[in-house]
């Protein structure tokens, strides 16, 4: 049996990235469309940061190109709307390039929603804000047109939800997972940027402040500001249970975080350190009851 493989015909590295018309990717054409046309998605919730990673982007485009074209759609008021490929055009800026290899599609909102979200989703560096939204733009856009998934394991396996589906396309835990994520976008700015600064966990900045007015929201983060800390989770928790009851205010929020932390202090003496100062003999019994009389000793004079 004659092998398919002698049907591909490969393409040769100057005739993929040259600008006549005739160059196709997977059967679409691929066009040099000029920086200047091309525009960011409304609402892309992925930042383009010029961090070291797009340094690499830029190197790499300085010396071979863009290697993988753009995804775009038609502007009603002129140009074209980025679909997938902002690092990429940020990239082309930055190595003074004039165009950008990109494939034009007709995609309404929702097509173009879904192929924005699923493309930058790839990425090894993600911010909770980012997946927050993102999420939050595909769910809207997969209900939008109607798609609960019909996939299945087995038959009589009952079909995945939307949010489960988000979930398993993304590679998060659960559909559970994704709601958090999006209960994190009812989140004002300043909080927000706690999450992703990892000083709020996702879970409990979902669980315990999504749910704040943003009045509470803005008091509560004034408060932080003010005391320059971050409240422990116990604080969040009787913060939200006092907003569930009604009775939450500004003065409420500011008793809750000046009460004293009361977790336990722990303290670690290393055995190198003590060996210094007693026998190898001496059980941790005993080194316990002499340090103990010692700090009796010193706390007596310094009363």
């Amino acid at each position: 049996m004659r092998s398919s493989a002698s049907k591909i015909q490969m393409t040769g590295f100057d005739d993929l990235f040259q600008t006549e018309s005739k160059v196709e990717v997977n059967g679409e054409r691929v066009q040099e469309i000029p920086l200047t046309e091309l525009h960011s998605f409304k609402n892309h919730p992925f930042q383009v940061r010029d961090d070291e990673a797009m340094q690499e982007t830029v190197d790499s485009i300085t010396k071979y190109g863009v290697l993988v074209p753009g995804i775009v759609r038609p502007r009603p008021e002129g140009g074209y709307e980025i679909v997938a490929g902002h690092r990429r055009k940020r990239g082309s800026e930055l190595a003074d390039k004039e165009t950008m290899p990109v494939i034009v599609r007709e995609l309404d909102d929702d097509e173009a929603i879904l192929i924005m979200v699923d493309s930058n989703l790839q990425r090894e560096k993600i911010l909770p804000s980012e997946k927050a939204f993102a999420y939050k733009m595909k769910l809207e856009a997969l209900k939008h047109q109607g798609k609960r998934s019909s996939q299945t394991s087995a038959r009589g396996v009952q079909k995945l939800t939307t949010r489960e589906q988000i979930a398993l396309d993304a590679g998060e835990k659960s559909g559970m997972a994704v709601a958090r994520y999006i209960a994190l976008t009812r989140l004002i700015p300043a909080l927000l940027t706690l999450v992703d600064a990892d000083k709020i966990s996702v879970s409990t900045a979902a669980d315990y402040l999504s749910d704040l007015t943003e009045d509470m929201q803005t008091v509560l983060m004034t408060a932080i500001d003010k005391l320059n800390m971050v409240p422990a989770k116990n604080q969040f928790v009787e913060i939200r249970r006092r907003s569930k009851e009604g009775t939450l205010t500004a003065a409420v929020i500011g008793e809750i975080l000046t009460v004293e932390r009361t977790a336990p202090v722990k303290i670690v003496l290393k055995q190198e350190r003590l060996n210094q100062y007693f026998p190898k003999s001496y059980t941790g019994q005993q080194i316990e009851e002499i340090i103990i009389s010692l700090l009796e000793s010193w706390s007596i004079q310094n009363k």
